[in-house]
């Protein structure tokens, strides 16, 4: 099981099956509880029904053990998909630029819907869309294709609307907690939000992973009436339209990120356009591309779903170390000793007085410069910015350690402030995503 849904669903197959009287199933423990009347079903019986609904299950083994080289192989996998995107600079054109700016990055919203919808299809076999399907009569060949590509655009419909329309709510909840008419969402909030989108990101792809049972009690559940309550409806909705808005209200790991970045957006256009562009990319596969798993069969069709998973949590963690660095929580990373002297680049030059220092450096298109100064004595830092170089990305600064927010522009640019005690400090771009360090030595 990859979710609550997942979870519901076969709680719902085994209440249903002749002979079971009762039935528990639990996600955190990934295991159910059954009372059976031995006469009437067989154990065999419910995993051959569990089976046929697209999961598989098995009698379970008391002090069966972990399988902890497994568990290595992929987070050793995903750490270093992490560390490759990232050094090529790959991440930070997929991931959101910043949550309050509607030219946040739509493609990334977009690539989670779709790496999102691989394991929907995958996993859950289409039962919300075969709650929608039109019944089979005399209905056959080109005119009963048709039909059920015309009631799967309608259910699709029905989400992307759907999300679209939450996407709008958070977004004016968001504009109302941060101030309506406020130029942008503080870049310290635009952090905290970062980092709980990238942690429900992580939590969501390990849990469809499957390598940390107990992170299935991290989450945000709705009552278990209410999810019923829904269900009931859209088995009784009648129409695929109204099916595909009831579905946008349960419960998703990723969107539940995905809300948060729309609540982080403090523009309900942006909010509901960062949910638009998310319900697309589940489009293209719960469409009618799924059929693409029934031909490469459940064993392929698995691996493509541990394969999204993994990338949602390189995403999740590309987004939480943004964050980070937004907030200036992940300083200490850059609080380590300092390189002698002589390794030093940018270094600062004294007055004769002693009493100012000054450093030159260079704006560069994806990175930002590391210079080293002396503490105590007041800077005088002067960056010098092609006006080719500059882009919307590194175009802004954050100092938090001094409370500097920069804009470059075209030439020169003089930015001054006085070092505190021997260190390492960071700076970062205004999205989080380029980062810079000056270095603090003694005089």
């Amino acid at each position: 099981m990859t979710c609550t849904n997942c979870r519901d669903r076969i709680e719902r197959k085994l209440l249903a099956s002749d002979g079971v009287r009762a039935a528990r199933v639990s996600f955190e423990k990934n295991e159910a509880a059954v009372e059976y009347d031995e006469d009437r079903i067989t154990i065999s019986d419910m995993i051959a029904s569990i089976r046929k609904i697209g999961y598989d299950a098995s009698r379970k083994e008391t002090g069966a053990g972990a399988h902890a080289s497994g568990r290595l192989l992929i987070i050793c996998a995903i750490l270093v998909s992490y560390a490759l995107l990232q050094h090529f600079g790959v991440l930070n054109k997929l991931v959101p630029a910043r949550l309050a700016d509607s030219g946040m990055s739509y493609a990334m919203l977009f690539a989670v819907g779709v790496l999102t919808s691989v394991h929907c299809i995958a996993m859950c076999g289409g039962i919300n869309l075969s709650l929608c399907l039109p019944p089979v009569q005399s209905g056959e060949g080109t005119s009963f294709r048709r039909s059920t590509f015309f009631h799967s655009l309608q259910y699709n419909a029905g989400r992307v609307i759907s999300y679209t329309t939450i996407g709008l709510i958070l977004g004016g909840i968001g504009m109302f907690l941060t101030g309506a008419g406020s130029v942008a969402v503080p870049s310290f909030f635009q952090g905290i939000l970062k980092i709980l989108a990238g942690v429900f990101m992580v939590i969501a792809g390990i849990n469809i992973l499957g390598i940390f049972p107990w992170f299935r009690n991290i989450r945000i559940s709705l009552p278990v009436s209410l999810t019923s309550r829904i269900y009931g409806k859209k088995k009784t909705a009648g129409r695929a339209f109204r099916i595909g808005l009831l579905n946008g209200l349960m419960p998703c790991g990723p969107l539940q990120s995905m809300q948060i970045i729309a609540l982080g957006s403090g523009d309900p256009i942006a909010g509901a356009m960062s949910m638009f562009a998310f319900s697309l990319g589940t489009v293209p596969l719960m469409l009618g591309l799924g059929s693409v798993f029934s031909m490469i069969g459940k064993k392929y069709a698995n691996a493509v779903v541990r394969l999204g998973a993994g990338l949602v949590v390189v995403l999740g963690l590309a987004m939480f170390t943004q964050g980070m660095s937004l907030t200036g929580a992940g300083s200490f990373m850059m609080h380590m000793e300092s390189a002698p002297l002589e390794e030093q680049q940018n270094m600062a030059v004294l007055s004769e007085q002693g009493d100012m220092q000054y450093v030159k450096s260079t704006l560069d298109y994806g990175s930002y410069p590391a210079i080293t100064v002396y503490s105590g004595i007041p800077v005088t830092w002067t960056i010098d910015a092609a006006e080719e170089v500059i882009n919307g990305c590194n175009y802004q600064m954050i100092l938090n350690e001094y409370g500097i927010t920069h804009a470059f522009t075209p030439g020169e640019n003089v930015i001054e402030f006085t070092p505190g005690a021997a260190g390492r400090v960071p700076y970062t771009c205004w999205m989080g995503m380029i980062n810079g360090q000056i270095d603090i030595i003694d005089p």
